[in-house]
């Protein structure tokens, strides 16, 4: 940003913006690995402020969670500086973490991750800026808490608070309900293809009949009901 105040003009942003308005500053704030807000007031250097998002209380155990669940591969992309970016992939134990990454950037590493047609690839995120790799992404997952408007309208997903570990409950229970869909399925066409051959041979009465219908139908439901 660039302002007046008091008639005095007042610049604040990164240290690319002084190079543009040739506002000299110490060598060593470019050293900084955090990400930092620096200020010049009347063509002059006037100092920096550090800013950092806090990890999530649950960050850490969700990667471990999403492991456990046989997720092959987690990759962080992030518009922060890249060295913060890697400290916290390997505070969190991730393998793969990329910063610096403007959004058409992170459209591209998701159009790589996309290659192998063999691997599903789910992306979460809660910015406007992750609206177009949400969009991109087999499986797009927005935290609903405080995510953008274009992350949720653009999402598959949306989880109604901002606890990363949701993101594992949510597999746990998409895999959970697939199970239970498998074996109502195969429960009503098993039982009517027994009483279908069983009323081919004569031996089905109309009592079977109403099992395979009926009866398969309250059974269903009683399965599905175990998921709550």
């Amino acid at each position: 940003m660039r302002g007046t105040v008091d008639d005095t003009e007042v610049l604040v942003g990164n240290t690319r913006l002084l190079r543009k308005f040739n506002v000299s500053y110490p060598s060593e704030v470019d050293a900084i690995e955090d990400t930092i807000v620096v200020c010049a007031i009347g063509g002059a250097y006037a100092g920096y402020l550090t800013v950092a998002d806090k990890i999530k209380a649950d960050a850490k155990e969700t990667i471990s969670l999403l492991k456990a669940q046989g997720i092959r591969e987690i990759v962080m992309l992030s518009g922060d500086k890249t060295t913060i970016t890697q400290r916290v992939a390997a505070t969190l134990g991730i393998t793969k973490a990329f910063g610096d990454l403007l959004p058409q950037d992170k459209v591209t590493r998701m159009q790589e991750a996309k290659k192998d047609p063999t691997a599903v690839v789910a992306f979460v995120g809660d910015g406007i800026n992750d609206a177009p790799v949400l969009a991109l992404s087999d499986v797009g997952i927005a935290m609903g808490g405080l995510g953008s408007d274009a992350a949720i309208e653009t999402a598959d997903v949306v989880l109604q608070n901002d606890k990363p570990s949701s993101i594992a409950e949510a597999i746990r229970i998409g895999k959970a309900t697939k199970r239970v869909v498998t074996q109502n399925i195969i429960l009503a066409f098993g039982v009517k293809a027994i009483v279908l051959i069983l009323g081919a041979g004569g031996l089905a009465t109309l009592w079977e009949a109403v099992f395979a219908d009926v009866g398969v139908a309250l059974l269903a439901i009683l399965n599905a009901s175990r998921m709550r």
